[in-house]
């Protein structure tokens, strides 16, 4: 059941307050716990659609954010604590909405190994999957972003979960991170899209989470086939164009784009062959987003006729 059909908006702060807020996240359940009033009011925005974890479900990453000690240069910063233990330097508490949610995605990037993890964006139409890896900047969110907000599903803005010896993609839905002037130019895309709070002047600069769950079946679980893997590039002054990339190229690319396929050994180059073994593999350079939803709709849908 969807968290707002039984937390209301103080609900979600009171919970989260006394560390008793948990939801599930695709395969995984998170408790969080903090007393930041921006943070009750973020996740009331982006989560409420998530399903609530159900009481005694085992949690699988337990995260808490809090102010730091009681001198007032740390008073002024908070604290990233997984299982009670602190994984990074103090942040301005300004940043904490966004400092919370990469610490959700750090959760999945260091543990979860029992599938091979690409940096990526996933997102799904008609049942298929498309794989986009890209380093940070080179686009892939806005575009997850804008195909989200034009019917595709989105399965993951950060993570493509691939179990070992398929071409499958588990879910892993959680708002999509946008930074600077990404985050215009998506409110100027679609004014319908929700966000919850700008965090600024942070490493990446000014940051926002849009809401990502925009259709019926976004928290289904089950695992979808890949069928093209897109490695999107903004750019200004490059010519559009959409060409294919070898499969060796991309294996290696993609390769570069994980994890942990270096920490998987042979399982992961198992692994890796098999997913680039199963899908077409294409360059995506853009600047217009309207293009660019048309060039992937159109590649989507010749990749799979029979």
């Amino acid at each position: 059941m969807p968290l707002r059909n039984t937390l209301s908006s103080k609900d979600v702060g009171t919970l989260l307050k006394a560390g008793e807020l948990s939801f599930r996240v695709g395969p995984y359940i998170y408790n969080l716990h903090s007393s930041l009033g921006q943070l009750a009011e973020g996740l009331s925005e982006l989560y409420a659609d998530f399903p609530a974890a159900s009481p005694g479900d085992f949690v699988d990453y337990a995260v808490s954010i809090q102010r730091g000690g009681p001198l007032s240069t740390i008073r002024r910063k908070v604290q990233f604590l997984f299982d009670n233990q602190g994984s990074f330097a103090p942040i301005p508490i300004k940043q904490a909405y966004a400092f919370m949610e990469w610490g959700m995605n750090w959760c999945v990037s260091v543990h979860a190994n029992e599938y091979l993890k690409l940096h990526a964006a996933a997102v799904a139409r008609d049942g298929l999957v498309i794989v986009m890896p890209g380093v940070p900047g080179a686009g892939k969110s806005t575009l997850c972003a804008a195909l989200g907000l034009t019917g595709w599903r989105i399965l993951s803005d950060e993570h493509a979960l691939i179990p070992p010896g398929t071409s499958r993609v588990v879910p892993l839905c959680r708002p999509v991170s946008l930074k600077n002037e990404s985050i215009e130019t998506i409110r100027a895309f679609d004014r319908s899209a929700r966000f919850g709070p700008v965090s600024k002047d942070t490493h990446k600069g000014a940051v926002a989470h849009m809401k990502a769950d925009l259709t019926p079946d976004c928290h289904d679980q089950e695992a979808l086939p890949a069928h093209i893997m897109l490695f999107p590039r903004y750019s200004s002054v490059d010519r559009q164009e959409l060409t294919a990339r070898s499969k060796t190229e991309s294996f290696v690319l993609a390769a570069y784009h994980s994890f942990n396929y270096s920490l998987m050994g042979e399982s992961g180059f198992a692994a890796m062959q098999t997913l680039i073994d199963s899908v077409e593999c294409y360059d995506l350079v853009y600047r217009d987003l309207d293009w660019a939803i048309e060039a992937v709709g159109q590649l989507h849908d010749r990749a799979r006729q029979p």
